[in-house]
């Protein structure tokens, strides 16, 4: 068994390492043969695809754009799920009851996290955007109606949307990590004398860290390669000014944004793209390979670096 799991990861390495060599010949492919049919540098198409996408034909945009979209939706959705999704594990793993009730309740969840993620784009639209939004301008910017504010797709439902399509996923990962952990080790904190919360949040849930970290980890990974749900909450082909601002709380949340897997599946469908600049759709899974690829080394490290803060020093 342990041969064959060995066998079975070294294929799966073999394949991405072949697409991702794929993908990289093929993009510098196309940045040598274009650059030189159209008589310029190399780097200055380089810099025309990342920063500005003038020199792109076929209404192809830049890719910069794309990653801070990508980057910021990441992050605002980082901060809607981690504490959710840790509390709701909290809850059915160490105070509710084991009923029948919070058996269905987990294998919903479960459930859940196998809805085609369009389901989630969908109800996002409608609950999110046109109910929530709708009440927010009804509220906060009614001099600003029939022009809505956020009764319209932008980077706030678009987050909501994505933590909702990625919940199931760090619950599961989460309650999981809870449930392993041996019973010897609460039983240990209230012989101590430490109360309910004491052991749920000053030894359950520090033991439990590797499975928090893990799937915050799943739903970055997932977050970032999404696309189907973005087609409804507000990811465009372009946008003209970054979702940032100078001021507090420094984030355009009604703002529509571009993200890097909404101008690969642009590109693939719906521009007239010709046979020479297929490396371009090359060159942007390839952004989107590193992309994914970062946050997950950067996960993966602060998730390192806090777990060996936590252990502790051997006094001998």
């Amino acid at each position: 068994m342990i041969g064959l799991s060995a066998s079975m990861v070294s294929t799966i390495m073999l394949i991405a390492t072949g697409l991702f060599l794929l993908l990289f010949g093929s993009a510098v492919q196309w940045l040598i043969s274009v650059s030189a049919s159209r008589d310029i540098s190399a780097i200055e198409l380089l810099y025309d695809t990342v920063f500005t996408g003038v020199g792109l034909s076929y209404g192809l945009s830049a890719i910069l754009p794309a990653i801070f979209g990508t980057l910021a939706l990441v992050m605002l959705m980082t901060l809607f799920i981690a504490p959710l999704g840790i509390a709701t594990a909290l809850y059915l793993t160490e105070y509710a009851r084991r009923t029948w009730y919070t058996k269905l309740i987990r294998i919903s969840i479960m459930n859940l996290a196998g809805v085609p993620a369009i389901i989630y784009g969908v109800f996002g639209l409608g609950f999110f955007v046109y109910g929530l939004g709708g009440q927010v301008d009804e509220l906060f910017f009614s001099d600003r109606l029939p022009s809505p504010t956020f009764g319209t797709p932008g980077l706030l439902w678009a987050a909501l949307t994505l933590a909702l399509l990625n919940l199931p996923v760090v619950i599961v990962a989460i309650t999981e990590g809870l449930d392993a952990l041996p019973s010897d080790l609460r039983e240990a904190s209230i012989a101590l004398g430490a109360t309910k919360g004491e052991t749920v949040f000053r030894a359950v849930l520090p033991a439990a860290l590797p499975s928090v970290f893990t799937g915050l980890i799943l739903a970055t990974a997932r977050a970032a390669g999404e696309v189907a749900p973005l087609l409804l909450v507000g990811a465009v082909k372009y946008a003209p000014s970054l979702p940032f601002s100078a001021k507090a709380p420094f984030i355009e949340l009604e703002q529509k944004f571009m993200h890097v897997g909404f101008q690969l599946f642009d590109a693939v469908l719906f521009n007239r793209v010709g046979p020479g600049d297929l490396g371009w759709i090359a060159t942007v899974a390839l952004v989107l390979v590193v992309l994914i690829l970062t946050l997950n080394l950067i996960a993966v490290a602060l998730r390192a670096i806090i777990l060996r803060r936590r252990v502790p020093l051997n006094p001998f």
